[in-house]
Protein backbone atom coordinates (compact mmCIF):
# COMPACT_ATOMS: atom_id res chain seq x y z
CA UNK A 1 0.00 0.00 0.00
CA UNK A 2 1.10 3.53 -0.87
CA UNK A 3 0.14 6.70 1.61
CA UNK A 4 1.07 10.43 0.61
CA UNK A 5 1.54 11.66 4.11
CA UNK A 6 2.68 15.52 4.59
CA UNK A 7 2.21 15.72 1.03
CA UNK A 8 4.54 13.18 -0.12
CA UNK A 9 3.90 9.46 -1.87
CA UNK A 10 6.07 6.97 -2.44
CA UNK A 11 7.86 6.81 -5.60
CA UNK A 12 8.98 2.94 -6.50
CA UNK A 13 11.22 2.00 -9.41
CA UNK A 14 9.43 0.07 -11.95
CA UNK A 15 11.69 -2.97 -11.56
CA UNK A 16 11.55 -2.76 -7.98
CA UNK A 17 9.13 -5.45 -6.18
CA UNK A 18 6.81 -3.71 -3.08
CA UNK A 19 4.54 -7.04 -1.58
CA UNK A 20 0.76 -6.53 -1.68
CA UNK A 21 0.93 -5.99 2.47
CA UNK A 22 3.60 -3.37 2.69
CA UNK A 23 2.95 -0.20 3.24
CA UNK A 24 5.19 2.72 2.00
CA UNK A 25 4.26 5.91 3.91
CA UNK A 26 5.53 9.97 2.65
CA UNK A 27 8.60 10.45 1.03
CA UNK A 28 9.26 6.92 0.75
CA UNK A 29 11.63 6.38 -2.70
CA UNK A 30 12.24 2.58 -3.78
CA UNK A 31 15.18 1.71 -6.05
CA UNK A 32 15.86 -0.41 -8.94
CA UNK A 33 15.73 -3.97 -8.35
CA UNK A 34 14.72 -3.37 -4.56
CA UNK A 35 12.29 -6.10 -3.05
CA UNK A 36 10.10 -4.95 0.28
CA UNK A 37 8.46 -7.98 1.05
CA UNK A 38 5.23 -9.00 3.17
CA UNK A 39 4.35 -6.95 6.06
CA UNK A 40 7.08 -4.36 5.71
CA UNK A 41 6.40 -0.54 7.06
CA UNK A 42 8.60 2.09 5.00
CA UNK A 43 7.59 5.34 7.43
CA UNK A 44 9.31 8.54 6.14
CA UNK A 45 7.30 10.45 9.07
CA UNK A 46 8.90 13.97 8.19
CA UNK A 47 12.11 12.57 6.98
CA UNK A 48 12.65 10.30 3.83
CA UNK A 49 13.52 7.32 3.06
CA UNK A 50 15.58 6.02 0.56
CA UNK A 51 16.21 2.05 -0.52
CA UNK A 52 19.11 1.48 -3.09
CA UNK A 53 19.60 -0.62 -5.53
CA UNK A 54 18.96 -4.57 -5.51
CA UNK A 55 18.13 -3.69 -1.64
CA UNK A 56 16.15 -6.68 -0.01
CA UNK A 57 13.37 -5.79 3.26
CA UNK A 58 12.28 -8.87 4.40
CA UNK A 59 8.64 -9.39 5.92
CA UNK A 60 7.64 -7.24 8.84
CA UNK A 61 10.70 -5.34 8.92
CA UNK A 62 10.09 -1.41 9.96
CA UNK A 63 11.84 1.47 8.97
CA UNK A 64 11.03 5.07 10.25
CA UNK A 65 12.26 8.40 9.44
CA UNK A 66 15.17 9.63 7.98
CA UNK A 67 16.74 5.96 6.42
CA UNK A 68 19.29 5.56 3.94
CA UNK A 69 19.91 2.20 2.76
CA UNK A 70 22.69 1.76 0.10
CA UNK A 71 22.85 -0.91 -2.68
CA UNK A 72 22.99 -4.61 -1.99
CA UNK A 73 21.71 -4.08 1.45
CA UNK A 74 19.51 -7.01 3.33
CA UNK A 75 17.67 -6.16 5.91
CA UNK A 76 15.81 -9.37 7.68
CA UNK A 77 12.64 -10.51 8.99
CA UNK A 78 11.49 -8.38 11.65
CA UNK A 79 14.65 -5.73 11.67
CA UNK A 80 13.96 -2.16 12.81
CA UNK A 81 15.93 0.72 11.72
CA UNK A 82 15.06 4.55 12.60
CA UNK A 83 16.84 7.58 11.60
CA UNK A 84 19.95 5.72 10.21
CA UNK A 85 22.19 5.43 7.44
CA UNK A 86 23.24 2.24 6.05
CA UNK A 87 25.97 1.79 4.02
CA UNK A 88 26.15 -0.27 0.50
CA UNK A 89 25.87 -4.20 1.22
CA UNK A 90 25.40 -4.61 4.79
CA UNK A 91 23.63 -7.16 6.65
CA UNK A 92 21.26 -6.67 8.94
CA UNK A 93 19.99 -10.41 10.62
CA UNK A 94 16.45 -11.60 11.46
CA UNK A 95 15.37 -8.86 14.68
CA UNK A 96 18.53 -6.57 13.90
CA UNK A 97 17.95 -3.26 15.15
CA UNK A 98 19.62 0.33 13.98
CA UNK A 99 18.51 3.19 16.55
CA UNK A 100 18.71 7.55 15.56
CA UNK A 101 22.14 8.72 13.82
CA UNK A 102 24.36 5.46 13.44
CA UNK A 103 26.29 4.92 10.44
CA UNK A 104 26.88 2.10 9.13
CA UNK A 105 29.66 1.54 6.93
CA UNK A 106 29.99 -0.73 3.76
CA UNK A 107 29.26 -4.78 4.40
CA UNK A 108 28.50 -3.90 8.18
CA UNK A 109 26.97 -7.00 9.61
CA UNK A 110 24.51 -6.63 12.76
CA UNK A 111 23.63 -10.51 13.45
CA UNK A 112 20.56 -12.08 14.72
CA UNK A 113 19.12 -9.43 17.76
CA UNK A 114 22.02 -7.36 17.82
CA UNK A 115 21.53 -3.04 17.98
CA UNK A 116 23.71 -1.01 16.60
CA UNK A 117 22.64 1.95 19.47
CA UNK A 118 22.02 5.63 18.68
CA UNK A 119 24.44 7.70 17.36
CA UNK A 120 26.94 4.80 16.49
CA UNK A 121 29.26 4.74 13.45
CA UNK A 122 30.57 1.41 12.83
CA UNK A 123 33.60 1.00 9.94
CA UNK A 124 33.40 -0.56 7.11
CA UNK A 125 33.08 -4.58 7.45
CA UNK A 126 32.06 -4.18 11.10
CA UNK A 127 30.96 -7.09 12.85
CA UNK A 128 27.91 -7.10 16.14
CA UNK A 129 27.51 -10.83 17.35
CA UNK A 130 24.30 -12.26 18.02
CA UNK A 131 22.62 -10.43 21.16
CA UNK A 132 24.81 -7.77 21.56
CA UNK A 133 24.88 -4.03 21.21
CA UNK A 134 27.32 -1.75 19.82
CA UNK A 135 27.53 1.43 21.25
CA UNK A 136 30.32 4.10 19.86
CA UNK A 137 31.95 1.04 18.13
CA UNK A 138 32.39 -1.03 20.87
CA UNK A 139 30.49 -4.02 21.93
CA UNK A 140 28.44 -5.16 25.03
CA UNK A 141 27.16 -8.76 25.60
CA UNK A 142 23.34 -8.79 27.58
CA UNK A 143 24.26 -8.37 31.38
CA UNK A 144 27.56 -6.14 31.26
CA UNK A 145 26.89 -3.62 33.56
CA UNK A 146 28.76 -1.22 31.56
CA UNK A 147 26.27 -0.87 29.03
CA UNK A 148 23.86 0.99 31.07
CA UNK A 149 26.68 3.97 31.59
CA UNK A 150 27.23 4.25 28.08
CA UNK A 151 24.02 4.48 27.27
CA UNK A 152 22.75 7.16 29.05
CA UNK A 153 26.07 9.04 28.24
CA UNK A 154 24.56 8.67 24.39
CA UNK A 155 21.40 11.33 25.07
CA UNK A 156 19.27 8.54 23.66
CA UNK A 157 16.20 10.22 24.54
CA UNK A 158 17.74 13.78 23.11
CA UNK A 159 18.72 11.84 19.83
CA UNK A 160 15.65 9.77 19.48
CA UNK A 161 12.46 12.50 20.45
CA UNK A 162 14.00 15.45 21.78
CA UNK A 163 13.39 14.87 25.09
CA UNK A 164 16.11 16.53 27.41
CA UNK A 165 14.71 14.90 30.68
CA UNK A 166 17.80 13.38 32.86
CA UNK A 167 18.25 9.52 32.97
CA UNK A 168 17.51 9.30 36.33
CA UNK A 169 14.06 9.91 35.62
CA UNK A 170 12.59 7.34 33.39
CA UNK A 171 8.41 8.00 34.08
CA UNK A 172 8.71 11.80 33.16
CA UNK A 173 11.13 10.97 30.14
CA UNK A 174 8.66 8.64 29.49
CA UNK A 175 5.86 10.90 29.73
CA UNK A 176 7.13 13.24 27.20
CA UNK A 177 8.87 10.92 24.78
CA UNK A 178 5.31 9.70 24.43
CA UNK A 179 3.69 13.18 24.26
CA UNK A 180 5.97 13.77 21.15
CA UNK A 181 5.32 10.83 19.23
CA UNK A 182 1.97 11.00 19.63
CA UNK A 183 1.77 14.36 18.53
CA UNK A 184 4.52 13.87 15.15
CA UNK A 185 2.17 10.35 14.06
CA UNK A 186 -1.18 12.95 14.41
CA UNK A 187 -0.45 14.10 11.09
CA UNK A 188 -1.28 10.73 9.56
CA UNK A 189 -4.63 11.65 10.45
CA UNK A 190 -3.95 13.22 6.81
CA UNK A 191 -2.94 10.33 5.18
CA UNK A 192 -4.22 9.29 2.05
CA UNK A 193 -4.47 6.10 0.07
CA UNK A 194 -2.41 6.36 -3.33
CA UNK A 195 -2.09 3.26 -4.71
Amino acid sequence: MLIRHRGHEPVVEPSAYIAPTATLVGQVRVGPRARVMYGAVLDAEDGAIEVGEASVICENAVLRGDVTLGDHVFVGPHATLLGCQVGRCAYLATGATVLQDAVLGAGVVIAIGATAHAGCVLPDEFFVPPNTVAIDGQVYAPGDPAMSEAISKLGFARRAFGVETAWESRIRRGEEMAEIRAAQFAAHVDDEIVG
